[in-house]
């Protein structure tokens, strides 16, 4: 009767564990297409328009995950503008604050990465560079949708997990066209500043 006992706590006890998960583990969501953890670090961008969360793919990308991290816990984005934005294309940042001035990142430029289970989906994050197949080194935009011609060419690395339709919104804002007709866009007309940018979830 003991031994029975035991056989069905040991089972009892095989079950709990296949069953369970830690919470570092991942069940392999899909968001826009891309699969994310949560247990990758977190974004927290708070703009003068909403919160948005993007989760960072630091297991994927994890060169430009750093950096971008780097300069977020430095406050680099603390009150810089959002200085181009274009409706179901993107929206772009880490440049320019409200009176026109500009900042560079004292890191300087990093190199190309990219992840081929990495794409511009709707509601990624990528690196803003000089032309494609350039790291970049500061900026970086959000896409309005999905801009699948910019894989391979632009490093993406992340996506937005909440607050999409901030980035909507963001996006449909009236702008001066100076970017027009392309690569397209331009300055919002009245000025969309990040407030802060947080990360959490750091190991």
């Amino acid at each position: 009767m003991v031994g029975a006992v035991i056989v069905i706590v040991v089972i009892a006890a095989v079950y709990f564990v296949l069953t369970s998960s830690t919470p570092d583990e991942t069940n392999g969501e899909e968001n826009n297409g891309n699969t994310f953890t949560t247990a990758n670090p977190v974004a927290v961008i708070d703009t003068t328009m909403g919160e948005i969360q993007i989760e960072l793919y630091q297991d994927k990308t994890p060169a430009t995950v750093d950096n971008f991290i780097q300069l977020a816990t430095d406050g680099f984005y603390d009150g810089v503008i959002f200085h181009r934005i274009k409706d179901d294309f993107m929206i772009q940042a880490g440049l320019q604050y409200p009176d026109g001035s500009t900042k560079e990142s004292p890191y300087g430029s990093i190199a190309f990465e990219s992840d081929p289970d990495v794409s511009h989906v709707d509601g990624a994050i990528s690196m803003a560079s000089t032309a494609a197949g350039v790291g970049g080194s500061a900026q970086f935009f959000i896409c309005d949708g999905a801009q699948s011609f910019l894989d391979g060419s632009y490093a993406a690395f992340g996506v937005v997990i909440e607050g999409i339709e901030v980035v909507r919104d963001i996006a449909a804002v009236d702008h001066d066209g100076s970017l027009e007709p392309n690569p397209g866009g331009g300055k919002p007309v009245e000025d969309i500043i990040i407030n802060s940018i947080t990360i959490e979830n750091l190991e």
